[in-house]
């Protein structure tokens, strides 16, 4: 219904646009005015079009969102758009039960059964008699067998596949053998286009749930903190995207088997590519389960250029885990290459810059905090920081392992001019050079001993 009324519109208001067009310049242009004053038509007519374009996507603008908020935002279809909504934020079996129950059972007045069909084993079901009812799982055990294919699909009140929509009493969800079977006698009242999405947000959850499982499972005995150090690092990327015009480099060393240092690059489109980088307060198990927590909600989220949704998702993502005192401090920045400009909110991190090139040498511009620790406090109103880029600019993200190392006398390395001049020197190299260079000065400054803290960073640089 959305996509067919959505195809409706667009196409009536494109029919209209070239008929109003074509009926304003045969009126505004006389025969007469066309012949003698052609440079007066040209303008006339470019004028008229300019106008009716305008007004054209104002109006197309505004009946694509009626068509949005009357098929997808009102109804029964706003049953599972909450669904979808509340979905998004769960993060264990437990939080997925609760939202079944508020919103499908109380709120839609459907019959759920949550189904691990590689061990057929019921992990949920409604307490009424769609759910429990002995014909209805029986047919549903014969006819939907663990191979079965992901998707979703619609079942008629024979408990079989049905492909007319129309005739569904229910639909269901498959992904990674695990069913979810929704009993909805009204389900021909939900808006079709919205199913694509739940089954999206169905994976997703699935994913998420499992990758937290893994970590918890893997960290029960200390004997196998290798191998959970080996998931956690999976999260990073792997290796650096090839990305035009932005050359990064990263440096990730981890106190112990596990850290909450985290960073990721992910290219939105040809231009536009997001930078992150963070620490999670503490160490060991808590700070790896919010590091693996953070990375997966950002991947999840579909307009990465939304900045404030982005934070606002982590720190609801990381107030939903319960862990006393877990926080983040991070960079998260969108990097634009065409326009040249970078983006950015930073959430208490302490080092990001600019190291930008002038005819005296490098000049520093701080990348200041602008917002407050993310998972514990409340965020309230943040803004995003704009800053012009320019050809030959070098950005440097690092958490606080980086300039808080300290000599034998205390001092930070942070505080050094040493460190200056590295930075100034290391920005005329590429950006793997400077990671380099840094690391060395940070060996070296403390004197080869253990490090006291996670060291990650990560050098981008423009135009190159």
């Amino acid at each position: 219904m959305y996509k067919t009324r959505k195809k409706i519109v667009l196409t009536s208001v494109y029919i209209l646009s070239v008929i109003f067009f074509i009926f304003i310049c045969l009126a505004l242009l006389p025969t007469k005015t066309v012949a003698v004053l052609p440079k007066v038509s040209f303008t006339i007519t470019a004028l008229v079009f300019l106008v009716i374009t305008f007004w054209g996507n104002r109006i197309r603008a505004w009946l694509l969102a009626k068509v949005r908020h009357d098929t997808l935002e009102t109804g029964e279809t706003v049953i599972l758009n909450d669904f979808i909504n509340k979905l998004r934020f769960c993060y264990s079996l437990e939080d997925f039960y609760v939202t079944l129950g508020d919103i499908l059972e109380k709120q839609g007045d459907c019959s759920v059964l949550f189904v691990d069909r590689s061990k057929n084993y019921i992990l949920y079901n409604s307490p009424n008699r769609n759910a429990t009812s002995e014909y209805n799982r029986t047919k549903l055990d014969q006819n939907f067998t663990e191979s079965w294919p992901d998707g979703f699909y619609f079942f008629d009140r024979h408990i079989g596949v049905t492909t007319k929509y129309k005739k569904a009493r229910g639909f269901f969800m498959v992904f990674d053998n695990q069913h979810l079977y929704v009993f909805c006698r009204y389900t021909k009242l939900f808006d079709l286009d919205v199913y694509g999405r739940l089954f999206e947000e169905y994976k997703r959850f699935i994913s998420r749930t499992r990758t937290i499982t893994t970590l918890s499972e893997i960290s029960a005995t200390t004997k196998e903190w290798e191998q959970l150090a080996i998931t956690q690092q999976s999260f990073l990327p792997q290796k650096i995207p090839n990305i035009s015009k932005l050359k990064i480099a990263t440096y990730y060393r981890p106190l112990v088997n596990v850290s909450g240092d985290y960073y990721s690059i992910l290219p939105i489109d040809a231009n536009k590519t997001l930078l992150m980088l963070g620490d999670v307060s503490g160490k060991g198990l808590p700070a790896a389960l919010i590091m693996g927590l953070v990375m997966n909600t950002v991947k999840i989220i579909e307009d990465k250029e939304d900045l404030v949704g982005v934070l606002h998702s982590i720190d609801k993502a990381i107030k939903g885990m319960h862990l006393q005192d877990k926080y983040t401090v991070l960079f998260l920045s969108v990097v634009d290459t065409e326009r040249m400009r970078i983006r950015y909110i930073n959430a208490s991190m302490s080092d990001p810059i600019i190291l930008s090139p002038s005819p005296d040498g490098y000049r520093i511009k701080p990348l200041t905090s602008n917002a407050s620790l993310i998972g514990i406090l409340d965020v309230g109103d943040v803004t995003v920081q704009e800053k012009r880029l320019f050809r030959g600019d070098t950005i440097l993200m690092a958490t606080d392992g980086v300039s808080e190392v300290m000599d034998d006398d205390g001092v930070e390395l942070g505080d050094t001019d040493i460190y200056k001049k590295t930075l100034m020197a290391g920005a005329a190299k590429s950006p793997q050079e400077m990671v380099n260079d840094i690391v060395d000065l940070i060996m070296k400054y403390n004197g080869d001993k253990k490090l006291h803290d996670d060291v990650t960073m990560m050098i981008a640089k423009v135009g190159y």
